[in-house]
């Protein structure tokens, strides 16, 4: 049901962690170090269970099946991954002696079956461009049918995979499948306790507690049934979710980090229910390679799509410098580190201290990376916060650019390297969290030419100031280049509203980018931007007050005394020999009396 004042549901992640366990049979006290390593136990059971697995599976019929989706009785398969491993006969296995619960074995073929279904559509994808690979040229036929069509980024990819190929020998044409062009997947080690049901794992909320009860193994190689008990975790709930109206708490997913056990959490809520129909005013949001984004207004009236032309620049309070420094010191780690393995193959007298350094050269990489991910999180939560404030006056709508289709080039090696690596997809996912909050749809739209076309009458603009700046010299528009790219993309929105393409996990997506002239006013149609407000400083010399009855020539400001005037000690007398030491001044001669009087 929708309308207005109509909600619904939405699901959100949070991460928490334990701080109290105990044994949920008996009630005694657990260390929280103990439960870290039971829960490693179990990590690494999934992580066997579950590379034994997907190495069983790594052939072509394997993605033959996925790809059909049907079962041995051709009946469809269904969503749920342990359900459709089952069905196919793809169990997991474990070593001798080793007992582990049904429930486990879910968890294993939920997670395998989630890598193989995403895995599935790139054999699919490489099979069709390997047709179309010529290894002469190493250049790939574009597709005749619009359904062979993929991302830019994921056909270069697919191609320097298929020259590489070609160039080591292997089959120079033809066919070729996933397994051909790469290796095994790796696995990660972790416990996904959404695929099992409450005799492995169940949750509960107490005030303002999750309390989680899951099986743990007791060794690491458990034998029976008695080796497997439940514990019985607490952990708090994240203050801002204290007074949300969260209708579900689902249970998480285990990891092990640098500090422990993590739960990485999913919860679900009610949210105001999107009408883009209805929607008139929206706010477009282009990525800026000097900021992480800019935003700017356009609303559809009856006399058409008019916009003030004048946005809004996120400023990353310098963060962006932070990461852009972090990048260089985290490369730069990486060289030394592969540069060191490449002599350490060489002599072996020197090996393990050349080890020794590579580790401590990796560990610090590692601890760049978790600086780089933390700054990447607050960044991405910041902007999110910030234009949904901007655009939570009067706007219904966010048109952010489609990731898939933008590539950054054209900039310099180090300067595309810097913006491809920054966390948009984070903003974005941190943006559409927050906007949903205040009832705003977030929609992609194309990326093509938004920064390059003018909004009033799609015709290239100028660029009369340098890259930042733009200029339609027809329609009398100018500015800043991401603020007008902002009013192409809330144009596109607009106008592609009503036919919005919804897919499971992804964004409502605008496929065409119609054009229409976008008029400026000087309507006010949303927010004042704040400005620093600066304090007026004097820089000008002040004048000395002019003495009766003398008529100076010129104005010779005194002399800035010096610090070390202060903190210096008195020469010694006699001391006439030193730099230090300033001579005393001339006195000025005494003006006779008689003179005066004259």
């Amino acid at each position: 049901m929708t309308g207005p004042g109509s909600t619904v549901p939405r699901q959100f992640a949070f991460t928490t962690r334990a701080h109290v366990a105990v044994d949920a049979v008996t009630g005694e006290p657990i260390g929280l170090d103990d439960v870290d390593i039971r829960v490693g136990w179990l990590l690494d059971l999934i992580a066997a269970a579950g590379a034994e697995l997907v190495s069983r599976l790594w052939k072509p019929a394997t993605f033959d099946a996925l790809a059909a989706g049907l079962d041995r009785q051709h009946r469809r398969l269904p969503a749920q991954g342990h359900v459709a491993a089952a069905r196919l006969g793809w169990n997991p296995t474990y070593p001798d002696g080793v007992y582990v619960p049904s429930r486990v074995t879910r968890v294993v073929t939920a997670q395998v079956m989630a890598t193989l279904r995403t895995l599935t559509h790139r054999d699919t994808a490489i099979t069709a461009l390997s047709q179309r690979f010529d290894p002469a040229t190493g250049a790939v036929v574009p597709p005749t049918e619009p359904g062979d069509h993929v991302a830019a980024g994921f056909l270069r990819g697919v191609r320097r995979q298929l020259a590489t190929r070609a160039r080591s020998g292997g089959a120079p044409a033809g066919r070729l499948r996933i397994t051909d062009v790469q290796g095994l997947p790796q696995t990660s080690a972790m416990a996904r306790l959404s695929a099992a049901d409450r005799q492995l794992a169940q949750i509960a909320v107490t005030d303002r507690d999750l309390a989680l009860t899951v099986k743990l193994p007791t060794s690491p190689a458990p034998a029976g049934r008695a080796q497997w008990r439940r514990v019985r975790l607490t952990a708090a709930i994240p203050a801002h979710l204290h007074d949300r109206a969260v209708t579900d708490w689902h249970l998480p997913t285990l990891i092990l980090d640098r500090k422990g056990l993590l739960w990485r959490c999913a919860a679900t809520e009610p949210v105001p229910a999107d009408d883009l129909d209805s929607a008139t005013v929206a706010v477009g949001v282009d990525w800026s390679p000097s900021t992480l984004g800019a935003a700017a207004l356009t609303a559809d009236n009856p006399d058409g799509l008019v916009s003030d032309y004048r946005g809004w620049t996120y400023d990353d309070r310098g963060l962006g410098i932070k990461l852009a420094r972090l990048q260089t010191e985290g490369q730069l780690l990486h060289r030394k580190a592969a540069r060191l393995t490449q002599l350490a193959a060489t002599p072996p007298g020197v090996r393990a201290q050349l080890e020794e350094k590579i580790a401590v050269l990796d560990g610090h990489r590692t601890a760049v990376g978790v600086k780089r991910g933390k700054i990447n999180r607050e960044m991405a939560f910041h902007f999110g916060r910030q234009v949904t404030d901007y655009a939570a006056a009067q706007a219904q709508l966010i048109a952010v650019e489609d990731l898939t289709t933008l590539e950054t080039r054209g900039h310099g090696r180090v300067n595309n390297n810097r913006a491809a690596q920054s966390a948009r997809r984070q903003a974005v996912a941190a943006l559409a969290h927050t906007a949903a909050e205040v009832g705003i749809t977030v929609v992609s739209v194309p990326a093509r030419g938004s920064s390059a076309l003018c909004p009033g009458c799609d015709q290239p603009l100028a660029r009369p100031g340098g890259y930042h700046s733009a200029w339609c010299p027809g329609c009398r528009v100018g500015g800043n280049r991401d603020h007008l790219a902002g009013v192409n993309l809330a144009k596109r929105a607009l106008l592609g509203r009503n036919e919005v393409t919804r897919r499971r996990g992804r964004l409502p997506a605008v496929q065409v980018a119609e054009h229409a002239p976008v008029r400026k006013c000087r309507d006010k149609t949303g927010p004042t931007p704040s400005r620093p407000w600066h304090r007026r400083v004097r820089h000008s010399v002040p004048t000395a007050p002019r003495r009766m009855g003398v008529t100076p020539k010129q104005h010779v400001p005194a002399p800035q005394a010096s610090v070390w005037d202060t903190v210096k000690p008195t020469p010694p007398h006699g001391d006439a020999g030193s730099r230090d030491t300033r001579p005393s001044l001339t006195p000025a001669t005494p003006v006779a009396k008689d003179m005066r009087s004259t």
